[in-house]
């Protein structure tokens, strides 16, 4: 049941996100053209993710689906926070990061010690946030998991 609820949750404010608080330029590119990207390349495993899950890409989020890829990732809501808590201990702040946070915070007391190793791993790794990925997507994945210390 609180799952629902912070799916629920996540549905209802993603788009005011997205329009008035996300700063950055939609990426204009299909899931088709990411895989076309050579099969190691961050497009082609982004695609690969898209897939899977079956989603679509979302204009001015397109670097979360990229966190998952990079980041090993699941998609269930106690992964998805505790992305957030690996993003915090990256660098990443954000008022949408810390609504995160606080909602796992708050409905998931029980997981605090995944959450803090979570943070942990993205303390470990060097900062990698704020790359502009729209231009790293025909690079080597796993040389960016190397290079940026992502495990």
């Amino acid at each position: 049941m609180k799952d629902l609820i912070v799916e629920k949750m996540y549905e209802a404010t993603k788009k005011p996100y997205q329009k008035w608080l996300k700063k950055s330029e939609p990426w204009n590119i299909s899931i088709k053209e990411l895989l076309k990207y050579s099969e190691n390349s961050l497009g082609f495993h982004l695609g690969c993710f898209l897939c899977k899950h079956d989603f679509e890409i979302q204009d001015k989020l397109e670097d979360h689906d990229v966190f998952h890829v990079l980041t090993n990732t699941g998609i269930s809501v106690i992964e998805e926070i505790g992305m957030q808590f690996y993003l915090l201990g990256n660098g990443k702040r954000s008022l949408y990061l810390l609504f995160g946070i606080s909602v796992g915070v708050l409905f998931y007391p029980t997981q605090i010690k995944f959450f803090i190793n979570q943070f942990k791993r993205g303390n470990k790794a060097n900062p990698f946030y704020d790359l502009d990925f729209l231009k790293l997507l025909n690079q080597d994945k796993n040389q960016l998991q190397n290079t940026f210390n992502i495990q």
